[in-house]
């Protein structure tokens, strides 16, 4: 095609592919590809994102069938699939891979806690403003999860996830899947309520903190040195390692 005026306006032709549609207007999924008409020279990123697609979530641009980075200008007439993560895919280099630590926003709270008790370094407030998730991201590097698009497509987030359910369960599912996390899995390694690394801890050091049936029933203990909770196999555990049991069965089977 031919290279365009830097003052006329370029068409562009997008489908977004592989679930990426979710994020489309309901009338927009079943009429792709979407055209949009954009100054000359524009950002794919900003096109993509015109269509209501958050950029963490893209992973793959093909620009005529070419390969492109979010920076790609359109200075022609073009044909754009857009396609998101897909662990079958080699990576193209626009999102990271190897994330294992995050922050979500306080409308996560029980994705955060199904995550800590699989051993995920996950921040997390149920109280914080876009700027404290986006500066928390920022300083300890890690990848944002939030189902606040807005926030998602803010021009600073690297690397992050809009969870599709709205079930703690499945966004535990999606989560793991989407950032490859079943090998990091250490399962009741992490403090529930604060994110930090249990210690095991001798039973005299805590037996103040017990009740009578659990010093005369538990011998082993684990504690948390930053907030100094303390846990033990209790009879809550057996729920709580059904619920990995199932989580982790979920995660590993790509057919369901």
């Amino acid at each position: 095609m031919a290279r365009h005026d830097r003052n006329e306006r370029v068409s562009v032709l997008i489908s977004f592919h592989e679930g990426l549609d979710y994020f489309l207007k309901p009338n927009q999924r079943s009429h792709q590809p979407i055209g949009r008409t954009v100054d000359y020279r524009t950002a794919i990123k900003d096109v993509i994102e015109s269509c209501g697609i958050p950029h963490p979530e893209v992973d793959l641009i093909l620009v005529d069938k070419q390969p492109a980075e979010f920076l790609f200008q359109v200075q022609t007439d073009c044909i754009t699939d857009v396609y998101p993560f897909s662990s079958q895919r080699a990576s193209s280099g626009l999102q990271g891979r190897g994330i294992r630590t995050f922050v979500a926003d306080g409308h996560l709270g029980k994705l955060v806690r199904d995550l800590r008790l699989l051993g995920i370094d996950v921040a997390y407030r149920n109280d914080p403003d876009d700027r404290d998730l986006l500066t928390i991201m920022l300083r300890e590097k890690r990848a944002l999860l939030t189902r606040d698009r807005p926030l998602l497509m803010h021009r600073v987030v690297e690397n992050g996830f809009f969870p599709r359910s709205q079930k703690p369960f499945e966004q535990t599912i999606e989560t793991i899947r989407r950032f490859e996390l079943a090998p990091a899995l250490a399962p009741f390694t992490r403090c529930l309520r604060c994110n930090g690394v249990l210690n095991c801890t001798e039973k005299a050091a805590v037996i103040h903190e017990l009740e009578p049936l659990t010093q005369l029933y538990y011998e082993d203990f684990t504690k948390c040195p930053s907030c100094g909770q303390t846990y033990w196999r209790g009879s809550h555990v057996e729920k709580l390692e059904k619920r990995v049991e199932n989580i982790l069965a979920r995660a590993t089977d790509q057919e369901t």
